[in-house]
Formats: structure tokens, C-alpha cells, sequence
């Protein structure tokens, strides 16, 4: 699935505005993930139209002009800047005698070109796998029928239904191999939070500068270039803070308007360390005219994943292409900071987004003392799970006595779940805890 040709490939562009908002896509983001992927761009038609075509997506008419575009230039590939369905894709490629490949397809074999690392690569061809197995419409129609005759009836398959089984079992031993993997990486979470190190997750749109500013502040050497996804693979980097304090600094993917959906259930063990972080640091890229739109992008990736619950803290990058713009941290009324501005690439302000980040760290963890009765193990299992159990003892009535520190989301999660409000004693209620040395 990563065997790539060793010269670019001749694309032709098709992009069409549609009135409808949640169908419309970013012609100039389309053309930088054509150059990502390696392609050379021949052509570029566009149009426009209220709804797509049923056929064609594109219409009869601009089908056709695409067609001799084709012929005209000796295209090898067609890319649409839209999702195709699997009967619009076959329809076009009989039409243009050439591949088509839609903006789904396109992201996966960006995906599949940058993973390295195992994980990654098992990652990119699961949803490479996925996204074909909706494809296969049809797709040998010269073994369509099981063939009669002497010595040829019979049970059988059609090479359809072979190419459907085949499909299915490497997609069962894909999934085996990476619940393996993420077994693995849910081990290494657990022995982080033993060793209470706190996780920090850069998350952002791609190309806000994610993996320079990792390697600004860690001096890692992670591949960080001017293109979408240049960064595919997770790294970990311990980070020292002031005060003597550690964190786990996470850089993960970039993410983009409409991520195929294939990709965001095959990556979903690698964004776990996004959902898991103490605190997201999401990266802006302060020069962008479209910085507000990508933002609401990440959100909604963030929100799909389950990680809209964690501590936010954002991060204005490449202040550097701004005019009078001076690192700085902008707090709300409470002096907590809520943005950060700064320039990874000429390491201006990065001594503030550390004291940011430490301040907010220190805002977001809830430290309390709770009471849990014998019957209760299933919580205080819980408890150790997500946060610190800083000092335990038993009472005379068999009760749990906790003194527990937990980041302020998990605390609000188990407050709803298992109201730990409820469970609060201080050390009048509990004078065991005061004699333990304990203070509140």
C-alpha cells in the first residue's frame, strides 16, 4: 500500500463551489495538498453548481470538458476536491480513462506517504483498506458472474466477493495488530501517570507550525517543512519547567476540514494521547486569514474524538509575519492566561508560553480529601486511575480516607459520574486526617 513512482504524476484539478456552506471547500488549501502529495498540477477547472450531479458530481457538460483536459494535457490522474461516491468515481474513470481520485482519497495517500513507524503505517493502510472496501462497486466486471459449463458449475465465488473477503480479513488482522499497539501505548500512559508527569498535546491545524515549535522547545529533531501533514507519527519529549516541574510534551497530527472520517477511526489510539493530555495546547497560525474557520475545524475533530472536555490554552504562532505584534500572554479577568502570542521559528516568547503552561497546569488540578465507604473500591479504583492518591488510611468503621489530586477535568467528569462533591470530608468531620499531619 506504500510503494509510491519515483516521478510526479500528471493531475488534473476540479474544484466546484456549491451554495450548500457544509459542502464548500478551499480551492488554495486543495492545491497545497495536491503539491503534499507529490503531483504536478496540468489544469485546474472549476464551476459551480446548487447541488451535485447524481452521474458525474460535475455535471455532463463540465464532465466533458474535464475529458478533453485530460486527453489535452495526457493527465494521469484526476482529483476532485469534494468526497465522490464509489459510483460517481467509477463513472468518471470510464468516462476520462484515466484514475480519479477524490479529496478523501487524496489525504490517505498523503497519510500513507509520510507514515514511518509502524504504528503509523498499520494506521494509514486500516483506513486506506476501509475506504476501499466501499469502492469495489462493480469493480471487475469481467468476473462479475460465476461461469457455467462442465467442470465449472458449482459453489464458487465471484472475483468481486473475493476481492470483498480478502479485504476483510486484512482489515480484522490490521485491527488485532493495533489493539496490540494501543496496548502498548495505554501501558506507557499509566507508567507517566505513575511517575506524575502531567501529558501536554500540541493539537492544531496543519502547517500552524506544531513540530517547529516542538522542536523550539524540546530541541527534538522532528521533521517540520511548509506543507500540510508534514508531521504524520506522534512523538514523546519530556519538558522541564520552571520550579523543577516535568511535563510530557505530545506532538500529534495536524488536522483539516473535513478529516476523512476513515482516518480519524484508524488514528483514534494515536489521538488518544490528545483525549488523555492534562492540558491541549492549540496551535494558531496567527498569519492566517482563515485562522477563526481552522480553529472551528480542530474543535470539531477535538469534539469528535471526545477531547473537548480537556484544558484549552491558545497558542498564536508566526507573529514573526505580523506587523507590530509583540510576544505576549493575554489573560481573562481572573489573570488566568487564555492566549499566548508567539513565534516558534525565531524562538520569541516561548519563556512565556512555559509560564503559561505552568500556570494553567497549577489552575487545573483540584486537590481534596474524600471519604469512600468499603463497598465504594470500583471509585477509588477510578481515582487511581485518573489522578494522584497523594495519602490513604482506613478509619474505624472500615471507611477509605483519601487524599486525592486529580486534573480539573477529570474532577468534573467523576463529580458528575459519581458525585465527589459528596464524598468531601474535612478535618473536623475526619480529626484521623489531622493526626496524619494532613492539611486541606
Amino acid at each position: 500500500m506504500f510503494e509510491r513512482p519515483q516521478k510526479g504524476e500528471r493531475a488534473v484539478l476540479v474544484h466546484l463551489d456549491l451554495f450548500a456552506e457544509l459542502n464548500r471547500e478551499d480551492l488554495r488549501e486543495f492545491r497545497e495538498l495536491v503539491i503534499s502529495a507529490g503531483a504536478e498540477s496540468v489544469a485546474t477547472i472549476t464551476g459551480s453548481r446548487s447541488s451535485p450531479h447524481p452521474r458525474y458530481f460535475i455535471g455532463t457538460g463540465k464532465a466533458e470538458e474535464v475529458r478533453a483536459c485530460v486527453e489535452r494535457e495526457q493527465a494521469d490522474v484526476v482529483l476532485f476536491n469534494h468526497a465522490l461516491s464509489p459510483v460517481q468515481e467509477r463513472n468518471l474513470e470510464q468516462l476520462f480513462k484515466c484514475r480519479v481520485l477524490d479529496r478523501t482519497g487524496l489525504i490517505l495517500d498523503i497519510f500513507a506517504q509520510r507514515a514511518r513507524t509502524h504504528e503509523g503505517k498499520l494506521q494509514v493502510e486500516l483506513a486506506q483498506l476501509q475506504h476501499l472496501s466501499t469502492r469495489l462497486v462493480r469493480g471487475w466486471t469481467h468476473l462479475e458472474r460465476q461461469k457455467g459449463g462442465i467442470g465449472l458449475r458449482g459453489p464458487g465465488e465471484t472475483q468481486l466477493e473475493t476481492d470483498r473477503r480478502l479485504l476483510g480479513d486484512r482489515i480484522r488482522t490490521l485491527n488485532k495488530r493495533l489493539q496490540k499497539v494501543r496496548r502498548q501505548r495505554e501501558q506507557g500512559r499509566r507508567a507517566r501517570k505513575r511517575a506524575e508527569l502531567p501529558t501536554v498535546s500540541l493539537v492544531g491545524y496543519t502547517n500552524a507550525g506544531k513540530s517547529t515549535l516542538f522542536n523550539a522547545l524540546t530541541e527534538a529533531d522532528v521533521m517540520a517543512a511548509n506543507q500540510l501533514f508534514a508531521t504524520l507519527d506522534p512523538t514523546l519529549r519530556r519538558l522541564d519547567l520552571a520550579g523543577g516541574q516535568s511535563v510530557v510534551l505530545a506532538d500529534t497530527v495536524g488536522f483539516i476540514r473535513h478529516l476523512p472520517h476513515d482516518l480519524v477511526e484508524a488514528f483514534r489510539s494515536t489521538l488518544q494521547e490528545t483525549r488523555d493530555a492534562d492540558l491541549l495546547l492549540h496551535i494558531v497560525d496567527a498569519a492566517s486569514e482563515e485562522r477563526s474557520e481552522q480553529m472551528e475545524q480542530v474543535n470539531q475533530v477535538l469534539e469528535e474524538i471526545g477531547a473537548m472536555d480537556r484544558p484549552q490554552l491558545l497558542v498564536y504562532n508566526k507573529i514573526d509575519q505580523l506587523n507590530n505584534v509583540a510576544p505576549r500572554i493575554e489573560r481573562d479577568g481572573e489573570g488566568r492566561p487564555l492566549r499566548v502570542w508567539i513565534s516558534a521559528l525565531k524562538d520569541e516568547g516561548l519563556e512565556l508560553l512555559r509560564e503559561a503552561i505552568v500556570e494553567t497546569l497549577d489552575r487545573g488540578r483540584v486537590i481534596q480529601h474524600l471519604q469512600l465507604s468499603a463497598a465504594e473500591g470500583r471509585l477509588r479504583a477510578q481515582l487511581y486511575e485518573r489522578g494522584q492518591i497523594l495519602q490513604e488510611s482506613v478509619d474505624e468503621q472500615g471507611n477509605w480516607l483519601l487524599k486525592v489530586e486529580l486534573p480539573g477535568s477529570e474532577w468534573q467528569i467523576l463529580d458528575k459520574q459519581e458525585n465527589l462533591s459528596g464524598h468531601i470530608i474535612g478535618l473536623e468531620q475526619n480529626p484521623r486526617l489531622a493526626v496524619m499531619g494532613e492539611a486541606p
